[in-house]
């Protein structure tokens, strides 16, 4: 197929489309062209609204921001308290049960070799 024929194709389905449609359409030229205006006019205030909604998330977004900036180390130094808190309270706990442990293995060592010394 040649690009001539294919173009020659596509304009003819183009003037034929445009001339369909004008015969066709239950409006006048006026009417249409006032509805387009209209319709142009909505268009417009869609986008102003739209504008006015971006620059209103883009200022809850700045402020959130500078509030979790603020927030964040503030917490983060409050769980690094609480932690080293919990780990002063649980220090003699801990010392505790490794001391409980040593004796429970030395009384199982004992218990081992007196075992041992009656099987012989």
């Amino acid at each position: 197929m040649k690009a001539s024929t294919f173009f020659l194709g596509i304009a003819t389905g183009t003037v034929a489309a445009a001339v369909t449609v004008l015969y066709s359409t239950p409006k006048s030229g006026s009417e249409i062209r006032t509805t387009v205006k209209d319709a142009s006019t909505d268009l417009l205030e869609m986008c102003d609204d739209v504008k006015v909604k971006i620059i209103k998330l883009k200022g809850s977004i700045s402020k959130l921001t500078k509030e979790a900036k603020e927030t964040i180390p503030e917490a983060v130094d409050g769980f690094k308290q609480s932690f080293d808190k919990w780990q002063q309270t649980t220090e003699p706990n801990k010392n505790r049960l490794e001391q409980e442990l040593s004796a429970i293995q030395d009384a199982l060592e004992n218990l081992e070799q007196t075992i041992a010394a009656q099987q012989k």
